[in-house]
């Protein structure tokens, strides 16, 4: 295969999407977490983290409790690096969730290659920069205005939750958002608004929302966009219009897959070097 040759690459991943003993029979949803995850650790003030660098990769970043399970979907991409070695980590975990997120009915979503992969653990962002599924409005908040999200955006991203399980043995919650958690669509903000939802705690102690039928699930930040005047206001609308929903998905995701690319005139990412201060 020709160096550069990202099209490949994309119908390289798509083929190995369908796994009948995995989850729901698709490595689709995890691979979107990994692209989720692999950029969501960016702050906008110090210009750290985000998907630049593969950093994951370290034990610092691949350890972290909220990345549990995400081995798995780096592992299902080995394969993919060993057919096309030219192409960095940084780009196949970003790629991957792109083309799995289409794969699944999902938009289309622009994605630029270039990102390089950081020969060493200097530069893997502290842990606790993700979302925490067990907090509120506020966290929520906090941790995306720390990317440079607006609220619109916030409400969009979390949708990718139309999307996959959770996992009692990774997060310590347990159960699925929507019915068919291998179909990206709009149906966790009708569930969000017309479902019943009463408080459970998991085997591991975590605190959870389950519906009547308690075959269904919510965390508590997902409950906090209906909670919150603004976010439900997003949330009204994009149960309402699915296409205002993947609009406005699309154009989030491709922006948190970019946190952290700092492109020079070849399109190509400058290193982000973290510098250290000496006390």
């Amino acid at each position: 295969m020709a160096e550069g040759d990202y099209d490949a690459v994309a119908k390289a991943i798509a083929g190995i999407l369908d796994k009948p003993d995995y989850d729901d029979g698709s490595i689709g949803p995890v691979l979107v977490r990994l692209a989720w995850h692999s950029s969501g650790t960016y702050d906008m003030k110090s210009r750290t983290g985000g998907s630049n660098g593969s950093t994951m990769r370290y034990d610092l970043e691949g350890k972290d409790p909220d990345n549990a399970g995400l081995e798995y979907a780096r592992g299902f991409l080995e394969p993919i690096k060993a057919q096309f070695p030219w192409i960095t980590y940084a780009d196949l975990w970003t790629l991957g969730g792109v083309v799995a997120l289409k794969a699944l009915g999902g938009p289309s979503v622009k994605w630029q290659p270039g990102r390089v992969d950081y020969v060493d653990e200097k530069n893997v962002p502290p842990n606790g920069r993700l979302p925490d599924g067990s907090k509120g409005q506020s966290h929520v908040r906090e941790v995306f205005y720390r990317m440079g999200f607006t609220d619109p955006e916030i409400v969009a991203l979390i949708g990718a939750h139309n999307l996959g399980r959770c996992h009692v043995d990774r997060s310590g919650f347990d159960g699925q958002w929507v019915p068919n958690p291998t179909r990206f669509t709009n149906t966790f903000y009708k569930l969000l608004l017309h479902e019943e939802w009463h408080e459970v705690t998991t085997k591991a102690g975590k605190k959870q929302f389950m519906n009547e039928d308690e075959d269904l699930m919510m965390l508590p930040t997902d409950l906090s966009l209906i909670r919150d005047p603004t976010f439900k206001t997003w949330v009204e609308k994009f149960a309402e219009d699915k296409d205002l929903f993947f609009e406005h998905f699309a154009e989030a995701f491709a922006k948190l897959l970019e946190l952290g690319v700092r492109r020079g005139p070849d399109g190509k990412a400058e290193v982000n070097v973290i510098k250290h201060a000496h006390i």
